[in-house]
Order: structure tokens, then C-alpha cells, then sequence
């Protein structure tokens, strides 16, 4: 079964100034990341503003990106909602479509035990043929729900399926028990993208980045130096990404990320409400910022 590797990019959703998706830019978009080198795309998950669009909305994003992307690159669609039924809905969609995999987000808002959690995966990866691979993707920062190591070797027993983690909390301890489950047949991408290399080091297949959307470059020059052996030029490149970072308000506005493909070339389009744009005085100031990175 295929797994996310190298430089995974969280896509954004651009929509239309009438509150559509919009296509066009959104092929654009894959075009832009498959020809600055990214590995794999990565649409509908929490850069691309899911719990903000309808399941036909999402179900046409995924469409897009998998048609668009045409086999040049590994395509995981997000398919976490706010309830079970919906997410095994675009889960199955997902696979019908082409898609290579499938992350599924924790259970949302209200709290669920670990017997909650396992039943959860269980259904999704039932309702999936048993050779279509599925990443747990574990945000409690956002989501509320924690996936223990020990949960998730549950999970992996239950799942066969279930070929690893997408992890968005910056917690290497975290990291380090995740890639020991399943005796280490485990993929781990971290979702943190100052923790890259770290991760590449530890045994991390990848890191799943929405940094990455905007300046591809700057995640393919540190998985390409790792690669080739060179830490130190891998380190270097790291602790660049790591600036770009922090211009772009890690954790922050999705709008940024926008705003910086539109800079590029790249339509970035509108946040979806109760998201808003960035002033055009914000606009202004990011611009004068990130030019000498462009």
C-alpha cells in the first residue's frame, strides 16, 4: 500500500468572490506544486478549510486534484467531518475517484475514549477495500481528541489498512513512540513544519506542510539534502524554511497563505466566512515582507 512521503502539501481551497470553489485556480494550484517538485498533494484537511465546505464542495476538490495531478504525484485526500456517516461518504468517494490514500481526522469537539476512537477507524477502514491506505490524522490542538501511542497501536491492529500517522502537534516524544508501533512498520509524518529534519532524522517519512503550499522550495531543498546525505546543507535549508515560518504566522491566517500564492503567480483566492481576507493594508505588509523571499 502506498504511504505519504518527502514534501506532503496541505492545499488551500481558493474560492471565487461569490463563494465558489474555484476550479481553475485550484488546477492551477497543482500545476504550480507538481513543477516546484512536491511529492505528494494533500487537499481538504485543515488548510484547505474543509469543515467550511459542503460534501459535493469537497467531493469536487478532490476530483480536481486527482484528475489535475494525473498519476505525477501521490494524492491524499483529507475525508475527516464532524460525523461519522459523512466521512465514510468521502472516504468511499476518495477511493472510487483514484485517490492513492485517505487521512481521516479524530472525532471533533466532543470528547470520545479510546473505545470510542478504535470503533471510529474501524468503520472508515471497513467500509474501504482493505488494500486502500488510510492515515489517522491527530490535531488535539484543534480537534479536542488525543490519539495515545498505545491507542494507536489499537487502532493498527484493528486497521489493517491503517499504514500510519499524520501528527500536527509539536511533540517529538510524541513522534518517537508513534514510529514504534506496529514493531515499526508505522509511517509517521509530523504536521509541524519547523520539525522536518528533525523528523527525517528520527525516521519520519515526511512532514505534511501548508508552509509548504506557498514556498515549496523551501521544504524540497531539505528533504533533496537529506536525501543526498548532506545534514549540513539540510540543516541549513531547515533552519530557512523555519523563517519562512515565522513570516507566514505559523498556526495563523490561511489567508496568508493565499495572498503569497497570488504573489507568485498563482491565484490564491478568498477565505471562506466566518474566515476573512487580509486587509489591503495586511496585504500590503506581507507583501513588503515575504518580496525578498520571492
Amino acid at each position: 500500500m502506498k504511504k505519504l512521503y518527502g514534501v506532503i502539501t496541505a492545499m488551500t481551497t481558493p474560492f471565487t468572490a461569490d463563494n465558489h470553489v474555484d476550479v481553475s485556480a485550484l488546477e492551477a494550484q497543482v500545476e504550480f506544486l507538481i513543477g516546484k517538485g512536491v511529492q505528494c498533494l494533500y487537499p481538504c484537511g485543515t488548510t484547505g478549510e474543509m469543515y467550511l465546505m459542503s460534501s459535493e464542495e469537497r467531493e469536487l476538490v478532490a476530483e480536481t486534484v486527482v484528475k489535475k495531478a494525473a498519476g505525477r504525484v501521490t494524492v491524499f485526500i483529507h475525508v475527516g467531518a464532524m460525523d461519522q456517516a459523512e466521512t465514510i461518504r468521502l472516504a468511499r468517494h476518495a477511493s472510487k475517484i483514484g485517490a492513492d490514500g485517505v487521512g481521516v481526522v479524530t472525532p471533533s469537539y466532543f470528547g470520545v475514549d479510546e473505545r470510542a476512537m478504535v470503533s471510529y477507524y474501524k468503520a472508515v477502514c471497513d467500509s474501504l477495500p482493505q488494500d486502500f491506505p488510510v492515515y489517522v490524522y491527530v490535531i488535539p490542538q484543534l480537534a479536542h481528541n488525543d490519539v495515545t501511542a498505545a491507542t494507536m497501536e489499537k487502532i493498527a491492529a484493528t486497521c489493517k489498512n491503517v499504514v500510519g500517522v499524520k501528527y500536527s502537534f509539536a511533540d517529538m516524544r510524541r513522534i518517537n513512540e508513534y514510529l514504534l508501533v506496529r514493531g515499526g512498520n508505522f509511517s509517521v509524518v509530523p504536521g509541524a513544519d519547523d520539525l522536518f529534519l528533525p523528523a527525517l532524522v528520527c525516521g519520519c517519512d515526511g512532514v505534511v506542510s501548508g508552509c509548504s503550499g506557498p514556498f515549496p522550495e523551501a521544504f524540497e531543498n531539505i528533504y533533496q539534502a537529506y536525501l543526498s546525505g548532506d545534514l549540513n546543507r539540510a540543516r541549513m535549508a531547515q533552519q530557512k524554511a523555519t523563517e519562512l515560518v515565522k513570516v507566514m504566522k505559523f498556526g495563523g491566517d490561511m489567508s496568508i497563505f493565499k495572498n503569497i500564492l497570488t504573489l507568485r503567480g498563482v491565484t490564491g483566492g478568498h477565505m471562506r466566512k466566518p474566515l476573512l481576507d487580509l486587509t489591503s493594508e495586511q496585504t500590503a505588509e506581507l507583501k513588503k515582507t515575504v518580496t525578498p523571499y520571492l
